[in-house]
């Protein structure tokens, strides 16, 4: 390579980083919105969002492992930014007045969408707390091992960054103030956030075989 010569990405590997952060900021986005929901998961507590939301922690991973650390940092971030600019729309929209005979899905919106500000508030916090921990993690086992175990990097990162993203959400999302705290009770709180870890270990491990489907990109001279 000159010393005038450029490097950019070949066309699958940006196509790869695409497809990967557009599913992290589409999974953070849909399990922001499916929290406002909690359901009963044989006869315990789980808001909707954690069907979704811990495949965002291997995908964090996996761009990660294709992009590098910056890359991944930049992508936690952006998706913090998007979703709080969500919330602020459907603030917008709720409080804009209606036409008449709208239906009754414009009559509901902002009683459902419109609490969606404490969800992402909360999923904010944890997110950017518990995944910026996670790169870290991950990081220090890469220097460590370099690129062997690759199975261990994603479960070390995970094994600490899970708990404390759960705790974190459950306690601002569901306790503490506003409405939603009269109508959920500590000890629903507490199932919400074992579940969470529960289910999100579950599908760390179960995701497992991904992390080794990706390869770092490839670049190109230019």
């Amino acid at each position: 390579m000159s010393s005038t010569s450029t490097v950019r990405l070949s066309s699958r590997g940006a196509t790869v980083i695409a497809l990967l952060a557009g599913a992290y900021v589409a999974a953070q986005m849909l399990a922001d919105i499916s929290s406002l929901r909690l359901v009963d998961l044989f006869g315990k507590a789980i808001d909707g969002g954690t069907f979704i939301y811990p495949i965002t922690f291997t995908l964090r991973d996996l761009v990660h492992k294709v992009a590098g650390k910056k890359v991944a940092r930049a992508l936690i971030i952006a998706a913090a930014a998007i979703n709080l600019f969500m919330a602020g729309l459907f603030w917008l929209v709720a409080r804009m007045p209606l036409i008449e005979q709208s239906g009754l899905q414009s009559e509901l919106f902002a009683d459902v969408l419109g609490p969606v500000w404490r969800i992402v508030f909360a999923s904010i916090i944890a997110e950017v707390v518990a995944e910026l921990i996670d790169t870290e993690i991950y990081s220090a086992w890469v220097r460590r091992f370099g690129r062997d175990h690759q199975w261990g990097r994603v479960l070390a990162s995970n094994a600490v960054a899970l708990p404390i993203d759960s705790v974190i959400f459950a306690v601002i999302a569901f306790s503490g103030i506003g409405p939603l705290a009269a109508v959920v009770p500590g000890s629903v709180v507490a199932e919400i956030i074992w579940l969470n870890i529960l289910f999100k270990g579950v599908v760390t491990i179960l995701s497992i075989p991904l992390i080794y489907a990706f390869k770092p990109v490839p670049v190109v001279d230019a």
